[in-house]
């Protein structure tokens, strides 16, 4: 199962980018899902930037196994999770 984030709709809204990322997580968690989608969109590069910093909170990182970056499109992230 795979979920996607878009945040276009919310990029200049910090508390909500932060909600919006922990309830995606949470719901991989929940639904077992293998692999989030995190489009924060190319622009300036700060959004992806913020997301990244969420992501690498110690907290946060325990809950998914990795990250990758898209090589085509760099307004992109992928976040991979291993359920027990």
């Amino acid at each position: 199962m795979k979920l996607k984030l878009d945040l276009h709709p919310i990029y200049n809204r910090g508390g909500e980018i932060d909600k919006a990322l922990r309830d995606i997580i949470d719901e991989a968690i929940r639904t077992k899902a293998t692999e989030v989608e995190i489009i924060p969109g190319k622009g300036s590069g700060q959004l992806k930037k913020k997301v990244l910093r969420f992501l690498d909170q110690k907290e946060i990182k325990a809950l998914y196994h990795r990250i990758d970056k898209d090589a085509k499109n760099h307004g992109r992230l992928f976040v991979y999770f291993r359920h027990k």
